[in-house]
């Protein structure tokens, strides 16, 4: 069985679209097609039902989602375990998205191998699709996402609550604020509370999708964009980055996607490590929004 037949056939079900499925897998639609028509093939029987509104699982395609799942999980595992370096026994797989890295990430794995020094991890960088993709074909066990996607298999807990707050690299007022502002894609609930707090900044003629990287282009130019407070505590210290005097701030939670498959055992021990980072991050950042509080509101 051609693996990427399976996985596939997993991004049409949980998408309902050709078309769609497509761009997430990078591969053109017609690709998309023949895969599934292929699989359909060898298994002698229709796995969707196509129409202009998109694809929708037969009987059989709603049978046969459990097993791809398995197979993929299987052939992970398999990959995964013969992937493990000398010296090492047993691996952990995760993900997180970029923001996510700073004091969190990086400290997971620290944490991880000091508890367990036998263990090999892998770790990827992404966006929420994408991750959200290695989980459900079993690439990764656990992600760290912003924005998580239920999808069967899976279950989603809340390790801490970002705050988003509104820095530049020059001194100024929110009022003063135009051409400068640069806007950071942090989601449909953000972008909503954004356009009824600050309306006059709805009509930016800069946007990024790249989450905490956006720091990086906000420290060397001219330029102001809504970043996590511990993302840009570091440029905050040095006066790099400044807060923007009489800006709002915006709760922007963060969560833990884990695989339900996972072993009992490697869950215990990387959910403990991470509520322990969480909660040593969130009292970091408690004590820098404290600062901010008690700053004098003026440019």
């Amino acid at each position: 069985m051609d693996i990427t037949l399976i996985k596939t056939f997993i991004e049409v079900a949980n998408t309902g679209s050709f078309v769609a499925a497509s761009e997430r897998l990078f591969v053109t639609q017609s690709a998309v097609s023949l895969r599934v028509q292929r699989l359909e093939d060898s298994l002698g029987h229709p796995l969707f039902k196509r129409s202009k509104a998109g694809a929708v699982l037969t009987s059989e395609g709603e049978q046969f989602t459990s097993y791809a799942l398995s197979l993929l999980k299987i052939w992970e595992e398999a990959r995964q375990q013969i992937a493990i370096p000398e010296g090492y026994s047993r691996s952990f797989s995760f993900g997180a998205q970029h923001a996510l890295w700073h004091k969190l990430g990086f400290r997971w794995i620290d944490a991880m191998q000091a508890m367990m020094p036998e263990l090999s991890i892998h770790a990827e960088m992404g966006m929420s699709d994408r991750l959200t993709r290695f989980l459900v074909e079993g690439v990764i066990q656990a992600a760290l996402l912003y924005t998580p996607q239920l999808r069967p298999g899976l279950r989603v807990e809340p390790v801490l609550e970002e705050e988003l707050i509104l820095v530049a690299s020059f001194e100024t007022d929110v009022k003063d604020l135009g051409k400068e502002y640069v806007a950071v894609d942090w989601g449909p609930e953000f972008t909503h509370m954004h356009a009824s707090a600050l309306p006059h900044l709805t009509n930016s003629g800069r946007s990024l999708a790249l989450g905490g990287l956006a720091a990086d282009y906000i420290v060397n130019r001219r330029a102001a964009a809504y970043l996590p407070a511990r993302a840009v505590q570091r440029y905050l210290d040095v006066g790099k980055l400044h807060v923007v005097a009489n800006s709002p701030r915006f709760a922007y939670p963060a969560w833990v996607v884990w695989r339900e498959d996972l072993d009992p055992e490697m869950l215990s021990i990387a959910r403990r490590s991470l509520m322990d980072l969480a909660q040593a991050a969130e009292n970091q950042q408690n004590i820098l929004i404290e600062s901010l509080d008690n700053a004098p509101d003026t440019p």
